[in-house]
Formats: C-alpha cells, sequence, structure tokens
C-alpha cells in the first residue's frame, strides 16, 4: 500500500522548538539514556517549587512516585507565577457561549476570581485532603473552581455535564465528596442543559455533601434546598481576593477521573501534582510548538481528561491563551467552529475525529466561507483519524500549510504518549507516529514477546513517565489487575497497535469490552448494568459497531423477562433509559430482542461474535466454545428479516 509522507516545511521546522528528525532523535535518547536527569532539568527549569524534591522518581511497580517530597502547587504554577512576567495582562481565557456572550480573562484577573473562589471554599470550611465534585456547562467558572480546588489542595472530580444524575451519584458516593460545584445549566444546541435539577435528584443518596455552590448561567428556576445550596454570586461578592496557594507535596492528589471499566462500576482514575504537571507543560511546547502569540483551542469538554490536561492545565502553566467554547460545533450552522477560528485568529486547532468527521459529511462550503489563514497547527484526540478524514482536514482546514499532531494518550497516562512533534518528524495520515521523549511503548504478544515490524499486537510502556495514574481511587488491587497484571511489570494499555518499517506507531483501537463513542469512553458492562436495572430485561449483551461520525455505534442483544411486550414500544423506552441512566451520549443505536444470547460453556457471552453479526451479519470467527450454535443463526436470521 501507497503511503503519502509529508515533512514539515522549512518554514515551520526553522522557528519549531524541536526542529528535524536530527532535534527529535537527540532529545529522545537524551531521555531513554538518563530519565532521572532528564526529567529532573525539566521539572527545575519549568515549574515553580516552594521546595526541592529529594529523588526524581521512585519506582516500587506498579506504584511510582515523581519528585517525592518536592512541594509545589498547580494553581499558582498556572496562574501566580505569570503575574510577575510580561503575561500579566495576556488574555488566559478567550471564552465564547453558545448564545454569542464573549469573555476574555487575564491572567491577572484570572488570579482574582481564582484567589476570591478559593476563599469562598476556605470559609465553608474545605482544605487539603477534602474532596469537590464539578459538575458544570463550559464557562470559565469551571476552570476558576479547578484552579481554586487545587490551590488549597481539595482533590477534584469533574463529572461531564452530558451524565446523568444516576452517574453523577455514583462519582459522589466513590469520591465521598463534601461540596458540589454546580450551576442552573448550560446552553447546548439552543436548549438548556438542566444541571442543577440532576445534582437534586443525585443527592438523595448522598450524605457526605455538605454544600452545593450553585452558579447563574442560565438564570432559570431552579430549588435551592436551604443551608444547603448557596448561589456562587452571594458567596463570591463578600470573598477577599488575597489567598496564598498551598505548598502541596509533588504527589498529593490533584484530580480523580472517572472513566468506564470493563465492569459496570465506574474507575476513578487518580493524577497527583508535579509530575501531572510537568508532563501536560511540557507536551503543550513539543507536540502543539507553543508560541508566545499563539491562540490555541482545544475544542474538548473539560469533563475528559483531555480538557484537563489541554484546555486548563498544560496551556495555562504555559503561559498560553487558551479558547474555551460552550456550545456544540453544529449550532446555530455547521461553521461555528470555523467562525470562531476566524474571529479569534485561533493558530492552533485541536479537536476529534468524530468532529472532523461530522463536518466533513456537511461539505466544503462550511469552512470555505471562513477565512482560516490564522491556523499554523492541527491535532486529533480521542481515537485513531483514518486517512481520508486526515486528508480533508489537511487540505480543507490547513489549506495544505498545517501540520497535524495526531496525539495518542489515555485517561490513564495523564498527557500524550505518541504524537510527531510537527517541526521534525514526518507525518503519514493516520498514524500517531514516533513516541514523546521520555517514553518507551512497544508492541508485544500475550507472553510479552515484541512483534515483528507490520504485525498487530499489545501496545504497553515499558517505563513509568511523570504524569501515569498513581492507582484507582480507594482500589490499588483494581489498578493493579486492570493495568499491571497481563505482563508483569509493564503496563498494558488495553489498545492493539502495529509499527511500520519506519517504527511509527498504528493504534487499531481497544482490545477489552471498552467502546469509544464520539470520543467518549463506554465500557459495554456499564450499558449492560443499565440495561438489566430495567424492569422488562433479564439479560443483555453490547457491543460496538463501527460508524462514520461516532467512530463506534452502540448496539444492544436484549432477551426479556416473560410478558407481553411490543418490541417498537419498548425499543425507543430502552434506549431512553440507558440515556437517562447514563446519559445522552451513550443512547443505543440498535436494540435487538433475542431468545438467547451466544454463550461459552461456561457462561460467558461471546460479544466477539456478536460484533461480528452487527458488522458483517455473519460470523466467520471460532465458534469451538459456543454451546448453543442455534443461538448465533437465529440472530442473523433475525436481521435478514427486518
Amino acid at each position: 500500500m501507497s503511503q503519502s509522507i509529508y515533512p514539515p516545511s522549512s518554514e515551520f521546522s526553522a522557528k519549531a522548538h524541536v526542529s528535524g528528525m536530527e532535534g527529535y532523535n537527540a532529545l529522545y535518547e537524551k531521555a531513554k539514556d538518563d530519565p532521572e536527569a532528564f526529567w529532573g532539568e525539566l521539572a527545575e527549569k519549568e515549574l515553580f517549587w516552594f521546595e526541592k524534591w529529594n529523588h526524581v522518581f521512585e519506582w516500587n511497580p506498579p506504584f511510582v512516585k515523581w519528585f517525592a517530597g518536592g512541594k509545589t502547587n498547580v494553581s499558582y504554577n498556572c496562574v501566580d507565577r505569570h503575574l510577575t512576567t510580561p503575561r500579566k495582562n495576556k488574555v488566559a481565557i478567550l471564552w465564547e457561549g453558545e448564545p454569542g456572550d464573549q469573555r476574555m480573562i487575564t491572567y491577572q484577573e484570572l488570579h482574582r476570581l481564582v484567589s476570591r473562589f478559593a476563599n469562598v471554599l476556605k470559609a465553608r470550611g474545605f482544605k487539603e485532603g477534602d474532596r469537590a465534585i464539578v459538575y458544570m456547562p463550559m464557562v470559565p467558572e469551571l476552570p476558576v473552581a479547578l484552579l481554586a480546588c487545587a490551590r488549597l489542595g481539595i482533590t477534584h472530580s469533574v463529572v461531564f455535564g452530558g451524565f446523568s444524575a444516576e452517574a453523577l451519584k455514583a462519582r459522589i458516593q466513590d469520591l465521598d465528596a463534601g461540596v458540589v460545584i454546580t450551576a442552573d445549566g448550560g446552553w447546548r444546541r439552543g436548549k438548556e442543559v438542566r444541571l442543577k435539577d440532576a445534582v437534586d435528584e443525585s443527592l438523595a443518596g448522598c450524605p457526605s455533601v455538605k454544600d452545593v455552590i450553585v452558579l447563574k448561567r442560565t438564570g432559570s428556576n431552579v430549588t435551592m434546598k436551604e443551608g444547603r445550596d448557596h448561589w456562587w454570586h452571594d458567596l463570591d461578592a463578600t470573598a477577599s481576593e488575597d489567598c496564598p496557594a498551598v505548598p502541596l507535596d509533588s504527589e498529593h492528589p490533584l484530580y480523580v477521573l472517572y472513566t468506564s471499566g470493563t465492569t459496570g462500576k465506574p474507575k476513578g482514575i487518580l493524577h497527583t501534582t508535579g509530575g501531572y504537571l510537568l508532563q501536560a507543560t511540557m507536551t503543550m511546547k513539543w507536540v502543539f510548538d507553543l508560541k508566545e502569540e499563539d491562540t490555541y483551542w482545544c475544542t474538548a469538554d473539560i469533563g475528559w481528561v483531555t480538557g484537563h490536561s489541554y484546555i486548563v492545565y498544560g496551556p495555562l502553566s504555559a503561559g498560553a491563551t487558551s479558547v474555551m467554547y460552550e456550545g456544540a460545533p453544529d449550532f446555530p450552522a455547521f461553521d461555528r467552529f470555523w467562525r470562531i477560528v476566524e474571529k479569534y485568529r485561533v493558530t492552533t486547532f485541536y479537536t476529534s475525529p468524530t468532529a472532523i468527521r461530522a463536518l466533513l459529511r456537511q461539505g466544503d462550503q462550511w469552512p470555505n466561507m471562513h477565512d482560516l489563514s490564522s491556523l499554523r497547527l492541527l491535532g486529533s484526540v480521542g481515537e485513531p483519524i483514518n486517512p481520508a478524514a486526515w486528508e480533508w482536514y489537511h487540505r480543507v482546514i490547513g489549506k495544505g500549510r498545517c501540520p497535524i499532531v495526531d496525539t495518542w494518550w489515555q485517561t490513564e497516562t495523564g498527557a500524550i504518549m505518541i504524537a510527531p512533534m510537527p517541526g521534525a518528524v514526518p507525518l503519514k495520515p493516520g498514524s500517531g507516529t514516533l513516541p514523546l521523549p521520555g517514553i518507551l511503548p512497544d508492541i508485544v504478544d500475550f507472553n510479552g514477546i515484541p512483534m515483528e515490524e507490520g504485525r498487530e499486537g499489545f501496545l504497553i510502556v515499558r517505563r513509568p513517565w511523570p504524569s501515569m495514574l498513581r492507582t484507582l481511587w480507594g482500589d490499588p488491587e483494581r489498578y493493579k489487575e486492570n493495568y499491571w497484571s497481563r505482563i508483569p511489570g509493564i503496563y498494558f494499555t488495553g489498545d492493539a497497535a502495529r509499527r511500520d518499517a519506519d517504527g511509527y506507531y498504528w493504534i487499531l483501537g481497544r482490545v477489552d469490552d471498552v467502546m469509544n463513542v464520539s470520543g467518549h469512553r463506554l465500557s459495554t458492562m456499564e450499558v449492560e448494568s443499565a440495561l438489566v436495572r430495567h424492569p422488562a430485561v433479564a439479560e443483555a449483551a453490547v457491543v460496538g459497531r463501527p460508524h462514520e461520525i461516532t467512530g463506534q455505534a452502540v448496539c444492544c442483544f436484549v432477551t426479556l423477562k416473560k410478558g407481553d411486550y411490543d418490541p417498537a414500544v419498548l425499543g425507543k423506552e430502552l434506549r431512553q433509559w440507558v440515556a437517562h441512566e447514563i446519559g445522552a451520549f451513550a443512547r443505543p443505536e440498535e436494540i435487538r430482542f433475542t431468545e438467547g444470547l451466544p454463550k461459552t460453556r461456561s457462561g460467558k457471552i461471546m460479544r466477539r461474535l456478536l460484533r461480528e453479526i452487527v458488522t458483517s451479519n455473519a460470523v466467520t470467527g471460532d465458534v469451538t466454545t459456543l454451546e448453543d450454535m442455534g443461538s448465533i443463526t437465529r440472530l442473523a436470521a433475525q436481521h435478514d428479516e427486518e
């Protein structure tokens, strides 16, 4: 297969932080040969420390500490340290609401907002070691809340505003949070997403929550419970603007982010302070080739890890101007993204393949209506980008001028792991290209033996890195089992990949029962658990089917309890039920009712066979362990009749 290669332009390379393959190779080898000296030097140069660390890292597999004994503060690094530099009056957050309202918040103003809100939390009795849930729309007060928590050492967990009350409750309970920071609602496609209602519904079973702080965003009526619920603006009005950042240990828990596991219970991925911030800051510079004058826009939601690392912590620590947008990419029309790029002269644009595919389908006329000449770098995140979408992105959005950084990383890794350094590494559409300095990946078989060039295998990482997850919140055993037991002492990513003759990595997607729907990780088990909670459902099996827009669509096979059901009515009801239990993004595309599910003799559902049915409507894989061949034949026949 012929492969297009796009080398960096000489103009881009000349000004890049890392220039040419010799620049990349020198940096990569330096990190590989002496990781301790490499990361230690960067930590000293790139971050502010109240006290220096004892050791760069301590590795007791599978547990690691980076810069232990060192004292720092993420909020101080993201805000305070810029105030003694010319960045003081630089715009930190350039925000646009879906209705078109906008705010430009400088680093100095951000410092005032963060200090005031930190004092609000302090006055309510919250302190280092406490935990907060943040369930907010994409408004500037969301990063303000995170930075205020980080300032005091309050471990926070952002819950994506698309999650339902049930999903929110599970996260509040697991974290044992004392405060929920929310808003009346937010705007999405011209409609209000009512957040406070969901908080009220979730709190019935959450005795740990003492306070709910509510931002007024939409102005709609909400119920306020006396003693527990407080308006943000009321508390903020009297708060002092003097709130020193608390010196925290480098390993202090910064945030917990819940992600789908292969069981129904969400798993809380814990990121700590110093190592996480260092790698988020360095990848901003290496991957996005960040310049002082850039206007950088990551379109993710802060409810996902991309928003944590590349809207809040990475860009602000690196002193960038970061664009934030509240609403949908297609509202009020399909050119909303391009309108924003033109309006704010965005230079760096980082979005998901889902968004790229959806916008590609609408035709070139939408981007072509706008002047996109300010763009100098494009990025892609969330899942592998197929070469056709890559080529469109490069040609139509970048006008053939802009390198595309196709980034591979995970909630667990905290920061980008495999991606091109745009002034150094030639690009191949569909490949994440090469690992970043300090990252030692490999592709292996079940026994941990490296695969030959071009062969598919499991993507692993051989050595600890600063921004890696430290454990699963309250569940170190599950952490060991999920990530370190498959190949002892080696981090197992759960992704399949291959490596080509140039050493480039091609990520092929998940190998476990986790779907990637519009860039959101969703476990099949979580959807199955939701379905089985419905009174009509006896058993359910869920698989992902390739989908040209969302990447994967949720397909469900359901067996019912005895009763008289109308399949059309019940199918609709179950789709709505899943949306209520998990969130609208998890709504199944297809529900098939069946008398029985294909199982092994030991009773395990054979999802692999169901996956074949929804993708090709045939079963060609190994069925030797299948107990009842008829179950598969009936399911395939059922589809033919539809």
